[in-house]
């Protein structure tokens, strides 16, 4: 994999992964009701969340372009590591031991799905 190959794999699993802390965001405001569903749907939290997917699907394809799906794919995994610690700083949720003993078993699934 070349350092643009990666470089765009690993932005895009970036983008994504602040799109889930920005969903997480916009579900605390999100009000389940019939006059509070559409001001829900509005929030500036969910459409920049939705502006920041489309900008990771875009992002995707160009690395779909230019990269084997199965050497590229398996990095998609890399958002279980950046969640985790993006909720961390952002939401305050907790981190564990075995948040990094799963971060650690990722990563070497990732490099023994890509090497040749």
């Amino acid at each position: 994999m070349s350092w643009l190959q990666l470089t765009l794999t690993i932005l895009t699993v970036m983008a994504l992964s602040a799109g889930q802390v920005l969903f997480k965001l916009a579900s605390e405001d999100l009000k389940l009701s019939v006059s509070g569903l559409l001001p829900s749907l509005l929030s500036t939290k969910l459409i920049l969340a939705l502006f920041i997917y489309g900008v990771a699907t875009v992002m995707w394809l160009v690395v779909l372009k230019i990269a084997p799906l199965r050497i590229a794919y398996p990095f998609i995994a890399m958002a279980f590591i950046f969640v985790p610690i993006l909720a961390h700083f952002i939401l305050g949720e907790q981190l564990h031991w075995s948040t990094f003993a799963g971060a650690l078993l990722i990563v070497a699934g990732v490099w023994v799905s890509v090497i040749r």
